[in-house]
């Protein structure tokens, strides 16, 4: 059942069945078993799994993906991951919540529709401008949908947002830790174990997924950036072998593996360059990778507006560099090398 809820969810189609009682996959109703536990679907692209024994390890995790919609390694591994549970090759052994974020953007095959769904998790969103539309709406049901399952399952919270970036880069797969005042634990072996190759520490809020749960549930939280944005089928899940190898982990409910701290890179997030007139420009190359350093005096950005924007005092490297967001979005972060923090 769970493969068909994730092919219905991606295919904007039922499962058709003459037996009355089969599952739509849309209703909060529908519900199931799977080996060591149930399932229950509480809308569209949302999964809860629930085990009837929770293991001595176990966490409660959320797992995301597609909230970019051509994003589709993760969606993969949470394919490969559900099967596993499906056909009993894992025993749950934890509780779950599986979520398939923009399900429009993902059936297009693009970024978003009308706006970036991962800047808009905020619970008051309703008072910070235009908040019309069914990005806001999705983001209001998936923070719903967090508040719940956390409720439900308050102990040692996780929340895995799994991305793919858009350009190539020096640490292809990276995991971005969201801003908080407050500061959660940190599992860095366990990022390690799981393929990644460096951390960014960011310096202010940014309202993404992983940020509302970090923020407003004290949730150990991580953007994970798996490699470059591909189609379905073209992605290379062999390289994500220690990413699947965590799921699975964090499924059964078991102790999660750990890497070796110095096979991580440490970054913090110096500054934000932000388009704030139709004249912003990127002053490199499209094709420049994440994490490309630039040495003091270069120009990294112009605007018409706040004029150029020149690296001063020490080298800064680019991550996320896009100059077509929308006025007043991130065009690019800038970061430094930092030791690694406390993980608390």
């Amino acid at each position: 059942m769970l493969d068909k809820w994730l092919t219905a969810t991606l295919d904007d189609a039922s499962v058709s069945s003459d037996d009355p009682s089969s599952p739509s996959f849309r209703k909060n109703s529908d519900e199931g078993r799977l080996t060591g536990g149930r399932y229950r679907i509480h809308g569209e692209g949302i999964l809860e799994l629930t085990p009837d024994v929770v293991a001595a390890d176990a966490r409660s995790v959320v797992i995301s993906a597609g909230i970019h919609g051509n994003e589709t390694a993760p969606i993969e591994l949470v394919g490969e991951l559900l099967a596993a549970l499906e056909t009993g090759r894992l025993k749950l052994g934890a509780p779950l919540l599986i979520i398939l974020g923009n399900i429009p953007s993902i059936r297009a095959q693009s970024r978003f529709v009308t706006t970036n769904l991962n800047r808009l998790f905020r619970q008051d969103c309703d008072q910070t401008g235009d908040q019309t539309g069914d990005e806001p709406e999705r983001a209001r049901e998936l923070m719903r949908a967090v508040d719940d399952f956390f409720a439900r399952h308050p102990d040692l919270r996780l929340h895995l947002d799994m991305h793919t970036a858009i350009r190539d880069s020096r640490y292809p797969r990276f995991a971005v830790v969201p801003y908080t005042e407050t500061q959660p634990s940190s599992s860095w072996q366990s990022l390690a174990a799981a393929g990644m190759q460096a951390v960014l520490l960011q310096h202010q809020h940014s309202w993404t997924f992983s940020h509302y749960s970090r923020h407003y549930h004290a949730a150990e939280a991580y953007t994970l950036e798996l490699g470059k944005v591909r189609p379905f089928g073209d992605n290379d899940l062999d390289a994500l072998n220690g990413m699947r190898t965590w799921l699975a982990v964090l499924a059964e409910g078991r102790p999660s593996a750990e890497g070796k701290l110095d096979d991580l890179r440490f970054f913090q997030v110096a500054h934000e360059l932000m388009r704030t007139s139709d004249t912003f420009r990127l002053a490199f190359a499209d094709d420049v990778a994440n994490f490309t350093e630039f040495a003091v005096g270069e120009t990294l950005a112009d605007d018409q507006d706040s004029g150029p924007f020149i690296v001063q005092d020490a080298p800064l490297s680019v991550v996320f560099p896009n100059a077509n967001v929308e006025l007043k979005a991130r065009a690019a972060l800038l970061v430094r090398p930092c030791p690694p923090p406390d993980p608390h």
